[in-house]
């Protein structure tokens, strides 16, 4: 039977770093490894009457190009449920660690415009882990309700990188670097400008702060939040996307900072294919796509 946990606040970092620190622990940590039939809790975080910070979305507007006006910009939805992703991922009977867990890819379905002062009810669970190539996936997803009206529907998959029975598979050509076409803008991005969305975000992950924090990590240096690249993309065609829409992305290979990279924009019928590939090489951080619902 689904458990459902009402907040009587907006969870904070202070109460999560902590726990997503020590699932890290061994013996009283959580295991190296995932089981394909481990269990998924289910368990519903929900949090009532949020409202939008106004001070805080022009900081995450100023941070990402996005436009701040009436109505929320699309990818500001997944920066309010992050407190309540973070709280699923971080509880003791998620099956891997918050720390660590990659994110791969993110959607998110709008169904109306949301005005900036309309209260919100977020719902938020986890499902749906499963095998991959690369690890464990699974599926945390956040639904917004105005009333009882389902207005919007967010989902990120994370991946626990570990051996699996996929992990032997055959795979494909690996993709060869090639130079990458003109690009219709070059983007720039530094350490101060991603600090500038992790405050705007909530998102102070290690990896993103510093290089010396991100080197714990694996990476060579700090590297840019996923979800500033997802709102960095489509800045210049926000206003044009329809009041119902959909935006997934696929995340490719880290975007080291300090990076100037290539953005394209391509509009068809259906919508509009955005990406960000790399100036030199061509591979891409993020493809992604914009449909009408």
């Amino acid at each position: 039977m689904t458990k459902i946990i009402t907040l009587a606040e907006r969870p904070t970092a202070a109460t999560q770093y902590p726990k997503a620190i020590g699932a890290m622990l061994p013996v009283v940590g959580k295991p190296a490894r995932v089981s394909a039939t481990a269990v998924v809790p289910d368990t519903v975080y929900r949090l009532e009457n949020v409202r939008v910070d106004r001070a805080q979305l022009g900081e995450y507007c100023r941070a990402t190009g996005l436009q701040y006006g009436a109505d929320l910009p699309l990818t500001y939805l997944f920066v309010l449920q992050f407190p309540l992703a973070m709280e699923t991922m971080v509880a003791r009977d998620f099956p891997f660690g918050a720390i660590g867990a990659v994110h791969a890819e993110n959607k998110i379905e709008r169904f109306r415009q949301i005005r900036v002062d309309e209260p919100l009810t977020i719902a938020t669970h986890a499902e749906h882990l499963r095998e991959h190539r690369k690890g464990m996936l699974i599926d945390v997803i956040s639904e917004f309700f105005v009333g009882r009206e389902l207005v919007a529907r967010q989902t990120g998959t994370f991946l626990k990188q570990q051996r699996t029975s996929l992990s032997g598979d055959e795979r494909g050509p690996a993709p060869k670097d090639t130079a990458p076409p003109p690009p219709d803008r070059v983007l720039s991005v530094d350490l101060a400008l991603i600090r500038q969305y992790a405050a705007a975000s909530g998102d102070r992950n290690p990896i993103h702060m510093a290089n010396t924090s991100a080197k714990l990590f694996g990476f060579s240096q700090a590297i840019a939040h996923g979800m500033w690249s997802a709102a960095a993309a489509i800045a210049n065609v926000e206003a044009q996307l329809p009041a119902a829409v959909i935006y997934t992305v696929r995340f490719g290979k880290p975007l080291l900072l300090p990076a100037k990279v290539n953005l394209y924009t391509a509009k068809d019928d259906d919508g509009y294919t955005v990406s960000m590939l790399n100036r030199r090489k061509g591979y891409p951080h993020l493809t992604g796509r914009l449909t009408a619902i």
